[in-house]
């Protein structure tokens, strides 16, 4: 192995490494059945496999596996940021900067190509504005309501949410999937009616 090739091949394991870390990061939805919070890396993993079981609803044609890795590493910032519960008017202030300063330190980590690859992937999801981040979005929406409609909305009521704010939340479905939109609303409109999602 040559010194060039060695040296790309440490700063790759570094961000492996690094990586990991996501594993220990823990958001505010509950795992279906289990009472624990999940992380961000299951949380990661469950939307790359929801955007491929679920790809034929997308209002556009769209990249696949491109919106895969999108979603696998659109919350690898959250290492060095922290999760920023959805519906947290106050750290929602600060979410972009602290995030855009973590997205540098991170991909920075790897070899200059592959590390802009992947920073570029996180603007463009971020942006939303692509079929793939269209999507992308979609699934960030819809895998924590389908965990939290499983846990009978006890997400919701343990953080005192309201219905116009998923509602608001769920703006990022609609832009990527009707059909999967119209499903969002079955869910929201029987948590609305029974009292947990209250106006």
């Amino acid at each position: 192995m040559d010194n060039e090739t060695r040296a790309r091949l440490e700063k790759q394991i570094d961000f492996i490494l690094e990586l990991d870390k996501e594993k220990t990061i823990f958001r505010q939805t509950s795992l279906s059945g289990h009472g624990r919070k999940e992380n961000d890396a299951e949380h990661a993993w469950h939307m790359a496999i929801m955007a491929y079981l679920l790809r034929e609803y997308a209002d556009e044609p769209f990249d696949v596996a491109k919106t895969m890795l999108m979603i696998l590493i659109h919350d690898v910032v959250e290492i060095d940021a922290g999760d920023t519960y959805a519906y947290d008017p106050e750290g929602k202030k600060t979410q972009r900067e602290r995030e855009e300063k973590a997205a540098e330190r991170i991909f920075g980590l790897l070899p200059e190509d592959q590390g802009q690859e992947l920073k570029a992937l996180f603007k463009e999801f971020e942006d939303g504005t692509t079929p793939e981040a269209k999507f992308a979005r979609a699934m960030d929406n819809f895998q924590p309501l389908l965990l939290n409609n499983s846990n009978g909305g006890g997400d919701w009521r343990e953080h005192g949410v309201r219905y116009e704010q998923v509602y608001g939340r769920q703006a990022g479905t609609r832009k990527g999937s009707k059909i999967l939109s119209e499903k969002t609303m079955e869910i929201l409109e029987k948590y609305h009616e029974n009292g947990t999602l209250p106006s």
